[in-house]
């Protein structure tokens, strides 16, 4: 029999365990290779961590760093080789715990295809509570409950499949929420979610945390979505390489750097002001918060310019005037699915040559739909899509002309990994060559050209598709458009799940094709993205175009983009409230035309506040 002692001991430690939440201890975890003498892939590697219940924690680092595999560990969706997980006092290896845990903590993925099972909207929601036995009335509470928080009721009764992109991200979010669980991890669950969905279910999930004292766990390439955490870890190759505050892991430069990552946008651009003003950032600054960071920024422009800091800046030149060739056309474009979902409506656009358009707009408002009017994958219910090419015309409504079409105009969907389906990457590029009528002999160097202009090796070609990470597989997604050379070339979330280096590689393919003359269409969530490198911005909402301008344009006009639904890219809101309190401590009038850079606008900004306050000369132009 135990000794008094020896129960409140255990007791104790029960406790101890149970406040703990989650307790990671020296983890190892590989993916069996696929064949038979293949080598296995250290995915995880003596990984031990700590997160609190009740805790906002996330997790960073670059694709392949093992972020998505511990959040399967923790879910005991998979059991590691090596090492021990105790989720909410339970250990995960241990007899029927793996349930108990599961049924405790729910997981949302990045791809919510994945996760629907259900036909119908509220019959997927409910999947997860039936299964858990939880009995009506309470049931239907809690369905509509979620449904109502994800913005989702009104559509309770459609069928899952077809939900747009963003909707179905929300599908799985709701089912997620249904359970009630007391661990909730989101694996970048929010990027296919527009700005403003996304700020509306962080803003419900940290509330819920508050409230419930829910274990909440992000997994994100979205730095200013993890400064909003109250710890952060970071993997790097499998193996946790630090742990802190946002300010502490942000304000290592050097840190972030290695991880592969970058750094949210008010620390970029309070760092390049640090640079240009010689005032110096204390590690006793709280700016992991933007509102208290602008006041710090200000801080040091007036500081820089009572020191008499001198500073040269030229602002970067404007992009050349587009080529004005039209090679799209839409004109009254109407489609719709049926009287309950959404409809195109009077769409009428023009595209020019060599020019970078990006769609944007809220989830379901008819986005992907537009785009798959481009190349006759849909056909007008009315109006007309026309393609231009070498003096000739071709209507996408016409039959005859839609092999020709699909030649001009290149599509690659928000999961260009479902387009891969041959053995080798090489016959996969090929793929649209064959069924274009391409002739053998032009196979090879075009397949060879393709390859490179995404940025990988050769190597790749004898490699099976399916053993690529999900960047190379989204870059040879895109090879098997562009062999088929087309002048057009349309884009659904191209970076959407990529970490900062993988976007910005994107980016760097995308700005290459359009130097070399290629016509880019680019639907996208991300404002900074839109704003950094369109030409101009189409904005949807509920199937009607409502603004086609320049970035410069839309973003200037805050009410109007709040009208439109859509967010001011970040960098624009932290500058545009920096400004605000340099001219409310000066009696200024400080004013510059953002550039939608962070550091560049750092130094845009802080000329722009010696020539309004009298301070040294600078060059901008």
């Amino acid at each position: 029999m135990f000794t008094i002692p020896r129960v409140f001991f255990i007791l104790w430690r029960m406790q101890q365990d149970d406040n703990n939440g989650i307790r990671i201890e020296n983890v190892t975890f590989s993916y069996k290779a696929d064949t038979e003498g293949g080598t296995d892939k250290r995915a995880l590697s003596g990984v031990s961590m700590e997160i609190e219940r009740g805790s906002y924690v996330a997790v960073i680092g670059a694709n392949g760093s093992g972020k998505s595999t511990l959040a399967r560990l923790i879910n005991t969706l998979a059991v590691p080789d090596e090492g021990k997980i105790t989720v909410l006092g339970l250990d995960a290896s241990e007899g029927d715990n793996p349930y108990r845990i599961r049924q405790k903590c729910s997981c949302v993925f990045q791809n919510p295809d994945n996760q629907i099972v259900g036909t119908i909207v509220e019959e997927d929601v409910a999947f997860g509570p039936e299964n858990l036995a939880i009995p009506n009335p309470e049931l239907r509470q809690r369905v509509d409950d979620a449904l109502k928080a994800t913005g989702l009721y009104d559509m309770r009764r459609l069928q899952a499949a077809s939900l747009s992109g963003g909707q179905k991200q929300k599908l799985a979010i709701a089912g997620a929420l249904a359970m009630k669980p007391e661990i909730l991890i989101l694996d970048e669950s929010t990027a296919m979610l527009d700005p403003v969905s996304r700020d509306e279910f962080l803003t419900l999930v940290e509330r819920m945390r508050r409230e419930h004292n829910l274990t909440l766990i992000t997994i994100t390439h979205d730095m200013n979505e993890a400064a909003r955490c109250g710890k952060i870890f970071v993997l790097s190759k499998g193996q946790l390489i630090a742990s802190g505050t946002p300010m502490e892991i942000f304000s290592d430069e050097k840190l972030i750097k290695r991880a592969g990552l970058n750094r949210p946008v008010h620390y970029r651009f309070l760092s390049r002001l640090s640079e240009i003003t010689s005032v110096p950032l204390s590690a006793d600054m709280d700016i992991n918060d933007p509102a208290t960071a602008s006041g710090v920024a200000a801080d040091m422009i007036i500081k820089g310019i009572s020191s008499g800091r001198t500073f040269e800046y030229t602002r970067p030149p404007k992009p050349p005037v587009k080529d004005d060739t039209k090679v799209i056309e839409i004109s009254d474009l109407k489609y719709g699915y049926d009287e309950s979902n959404f409809r195109l409506d009077n769409i009428n656009l023009t595209v020019m040559k060599s020019e970078l358009l990006a769609i944007v707009g809220q989830s379901g408002c008819g986005k992907t739909t537009l785009i798959s009017h481009l190349n006759a994958l849909v056909t007008p219910e009315s109006g007309k899509v026309l393609i231009y090419k070498d003096g000739q015309t071709w209507n996408t409504s016409v039959k005859k002309d839609i092999r020709k079409i699909r030649g001009i105009v290149g599509l690659v969907f928000q999961y260009p990994e479902y387009q891969l389906f041959e053995e080798t990457v090489y016959s996969d590029v090929a793929y649209g060559l064959k069924r274009m009528g391409v002739p053998d002999s032009e196979h090879d160097p075009r397949i060879r050209e393709a390859i490179r202009l995404v940025g990988l090796d050769e190597s790749v070609l004898r490699a099976s598709p399916f053993e690529l990470s999900g960047g190379q597989k989204r870059r040879v997604a895109m090879a098997g458009v562009l062999v088929m050379r087309p002048e057009v070339l349309v884009l659904d979330e191209p970076a959407c799940g990529l970490d900062p280096d993988g976007r910005a590689e994107m980016f760097r393919i995308i700005a290459n094709l359009k130097k070399d003359g290629t016509t880019i269409i680019l639907v996208t969530h991300n404002m900074d993205d839109a704003a950094l490198y369109a030409d101009r911005i189409c904005c949807i909402k509920r199937g009607r175009i409502l603004a086609v301008a320049r970035p410069e344009e839309l973003f200037g006009d805050q009410e109007r983009c709040r009208e439109l639904g859509i967010d001011i890219p970040v960098v624009s809101s932290f500058s545009a409230a920096v400004r605000d309190r340099v001219n409310a401590r000066t009696g200024g009038a400080v004013f510059d035309d953002v550039i939608y850079d962070p550091e560049e606008e750092a130094c845009s900004l802080y000329a722009a506040a010696i020539r309004s306050g009298g301070g040294p000369a600078c060059s901008s132009t």
